[in-house]
């Protein structure tokens, strides 16, 4: 028995734009972004004062909060798993320590994200606007 031969081109493949577009003179595939020489403007405030005081901030609030966070729920799940007496003893009426904790994890939430907001407020957003002020006046 002869194995069918495989055709060379299928006759539904429909051509893509990128195979018809006009190949670039210095070799580049179309759509390549250009290798810079020197330094962008984004680059250069990325290494600016502004902006590393910027990421500080930003990095000094928010990582050892979500560092508690992560623990504190991690705290929950290992209750859950290996103190089941502890987590399942009632509190008050039909409440019992799963539950608070339970509960507990959601006001976390929402008081990290109020707190993220105020110190983004008050802190991060007035040092972003004199980064975007750099970069505009740089343009």
């Amino acid at each position: 028995m002869n194995p069918r031969p495989v055709p060379a081109v299928r006759p539904h493949a429909q051509e893509s734009p990128l195979d018809t577009a006009p190949s670039p003179q210095d070799g580049t595939l179309p759509g390549a972004i250009p290798h810079q020489q020197r330094p962008g403007r984004y680059t250069q405030v990325q290494r600016g004062a502004d902006f590393t005081e910027l990421r500080r901030a930003h990095r000094s609030f928010a990582f050892p909060l979500t560092a508690a966070f992560v623990g504190w729920y991690l705290l929950y799940v290992l209750l859950s798993n290996y103190a089941g007496s502890l987590m399942g003893r009632q509190v008050a009426g039909g409440l019992n320590v799963a539950f608070v904790l339970g509960i507990g994890q959601f006001a976390t939430t929402f008081l990290l994200a109020w707190a993220y907001a105020r110190y983004a407020a008050a802190r991060l957003d007035p040092r972003a606007e004199a980064v975007r002020t750099q970069v505009e006046e740089a343009a």
